[in-house]
């Protein structure tokens, strides 16, 4: 009894995983139109996305760059995982076709299972790519602002 209420509760998750799996592929598609924004506006030498009020400490800048950069850090890491999910799911019951001798079912099983795979790394894959950029950007505006203020002090 208490397996098939597990196969239950995980047959319930598939659909809210693939709605998660589809709102992160299309938030990464969106990041990646703003970030492509950010770096045509960083192309001006004034540009600065970072605050650099001198009323504002410099380890609450810092938690400013956190902020922005932990969405895309999330996206890439738990993504794959939600992927695996969606894979994972489907296959109990695909295998148990396959034992029974419905291989033509099993296949149709397998191939939403690996769907669900795919679209999650290619979010994750856009992700990590636009964490890094970002990062890369936002360390290096912190480092100007450091710099900066131990030229003034």
């Amino acid at each position: 009894m208490l397996e098939a209420g597990f196969t239950q509760l995980t047959q319930l998750l598939l659909t809210p995983i693939l709605w998660l799996l589809a709102a992160a592929l299309v938030y990464a598609l969106w990041m990646s139109g703003a970030v492509l924004v950010e770096a045509w506006q960083r192309r001006s030498p004034d540009f600065r996305s970072l605050p650099d009020a001198p009323e504002l400490a410099f380890d609450e800048i810092e938690l400013i760059v956190l902020r922005r950069l932990e969405p895309l850090r999330l996206l890439s890491r738990v993504t794959p995982m939600l992927g695996l999910i969606a894979t994972m799911i489907p296959l109990g019951p695909a295998l148990h076709g396959v034992a029974s001798g419905n291989g033509s079912a099993a296949l149709a099983v397998f191939s939403d299972a690996f769907a669900g795979v795919v679209l999650a790394l290619t979010a994750a894959a856009i992700g990590l790519v636009l964490y890094s950029l970002r990062r890369r950007w936002l360390l290096g505006e912190l480092l100007s602002i450091r710099k900066r203020r131990e030229g003034l002090a």
